[in-house]
């Protein structure tokens, strides 16, 4: 009885469900059955599902204590230009305890920048930063952990420095340099402070000033650094956070010959380094984009959407009538992939993301959870889908997400109307400037689809 109930009542169909993204319109989804199929089973007509796609301005990223000092600037014609100035406040390191020859003379004052390898855009040109004093407070923004979940980001959960936050400083720069990246050679910058801010250090450390006992009262008088790249670079480049300002000094020892000193300030606090982040989408089609209208439909951009480290850029994903399909009680579905499409690598420059993460909005816009591995009992356990490469024929590459336990729970009301946000892992998000403009189809949508297996009955 049980048997003959079954093939009276469940059809058990393998139909790929496909949900083609786009804006502004709708497509129509076919149904195929199997092969095997019984001819007699009837067909439920299924709803016409639309997809949004758009390009979203995330507000609130931090990009302090990343262990990257970001610097320069990178353009391209489709999403403009992003620019990052690296700030940073000074301890004092050895200073305090120095004891420096009363016949001491300066030698110089050097910033000792180290690049960590990494580089972004591009780098066979001559780069310039400049070194400027900085005349404000660098400080951080306090958290309310009070506010409900919907009001906050999931990546913020402590006291930070965000990416739009922007100090004052001295338009004089203290020191510069022009340079063309050595970025695997690591080889170290050096920075030589002009002789009056040279000067000045030097002759308080000599006379011990109560200006140099301790970090707090140095950085009353020296509120940090801001590291500026010229508005012709064509590159970022990545710098370790462990900065050297070094006093070199020589004097006759007791032999009376002449021998060389060295005292150093250095980053007190990595909580208090950061990188400032400036776009200037103005001759794009992203040029409405902004904090204030953080939305941009990917018919309005010639289908272009991409995503973007520092600037807080993700690609908003919505699928406005997939509730109707999951709450469906003759459907159970058992698999769900979303696959995300982008160009054939080969052909770039730039290395595309090795993986991505998806962040789950409120209806908001405030990203509230990480995608998480389905049913995973660690919180911890981010789900990341790793980049398949395109191959030499010149297919695109993939990446491949599993919503299954996001379909299940869209019909919670913790989850209801929610949307889907596709960015870089947060720690690429927060200190790296690497972009990833998303494959478009023939009628230029950007290629994104929600493959679901699922199971029918009548």
């Amino acid at each position: 009885m049980i048997k003959d109930f079954k093939r009276r009542s469940i059809q058990l169909l393998l139909p790929l469900f496909t949900l083609a993204a786009f804006v502004g319109c709708n497509k129509d989804i076919s149904l195929s059955l199997d092969s095997s199929r019984d001819e007699t089973i009837g067909l439920v007509p299924i709803d016409t599902v639309s997809a949004k796609v758009s390009t979203y301005q995330l507000d609130d990223i931090p990009t302090s204590s990343t262990g990257t000092m970001l610097v320069g600037k990178n353009s391209n014609a489709v999403t403009g230009s992003m620019k990052s100035t690296a700030y940073m406040r000074l301890g004092v390191g050895t200073i305090s305890n120095a004891s420096i020859p009363d016949d001491a003379t300066l030698d110089s004052v050097t910033l000792v920048l180290t690049p960590n390898k990494y580089s972004y855009g591009d780098t066979t040109k001559v780069q310039k930063i400049s070194v400027h004093r900085v005349t404000e407070e660098i400080t951080q923004t306090q958290i309310d952990l009070t506010k409900p979940v919907d009001e906050r980001p999931v990546f913020v959960t402590s006291a930070a420095i965000f990416s739009k936050q922007k100090f004052a400083y001295e338009n004089t720069p203290l020191a510069e340099l022009s340079f063309k990246p050595r970025i695997q050679s690591a080889d170290s910058l050096f920075f030589r402070f002009n002789s009056t801010i040279s000067n000045e250090l030097f002759t308080m450390i000599k006379n011990n000033d109560n200006r140099i006992q301790n970090s707090t009262s140095f950085q009353e008088y020296f509120k940090g650094l801001a590291l500026v790249p010229d508005n012709g670079n064509t590159a970022l480049i990545g710098f370790k956070d462990t900065v050297f300002l070094q006093v070199h000094y020589s004097f006759l020892n007791n032999e009376g010959t002449k021998s060389v000193g060295k005292q150093y300030f250095s980053i007190d606090n990595k909580a208090y380094q950061y990188n400032q982040i400036e776009t200037d989408r103005s001759a794009t089609k992203f040029a409405p984009m902004s904090l204030k209208n953080p939305q941009i439909a990917s018919q309005q951009t010639d289908g272009n959407v991409f995503l973007e480290g520092s600037t807080g850029v993700v690609a908003k994903i919505e699928f406005p009538t997939l509730l109707e399909l999951v709450n469906n009680p003759s459907i159970a579905v058992n698999k769900a992939e979303l696959v995300i499409e982008v160009p054939n690598g080969a052909s770039s420059i730039f290395d595309q993301p090795q993986s991505l993460v998806l962040m789950i909005a409120s209806p908001n816009g405030n990203p509230i959870n990480m995608l998480l591995t389905p049913y995973a009992t660690d919180s911890r356990s981010v789900q990341a889908a790793t980049l398949v490469r395109g191959n030499d024929f010149g297919s695109n590459g993939t990446y491949t997400f599993n919503l299954i336990e996001y379909l299940t729970k869209i019909k919670t009301t913790a989850y209801n109307n929610t949307s889907l946000y596709l960015s870089l892992p947060t720690s690429g998000l927060f200190s790296t400037g690497n972009r990833l403009i998303l494959a478009k189809d023939n009628e230029n949508d950007p290629k994104i689809k929600l493959n679901i297996l699922y199971t029918k009955f009548q």
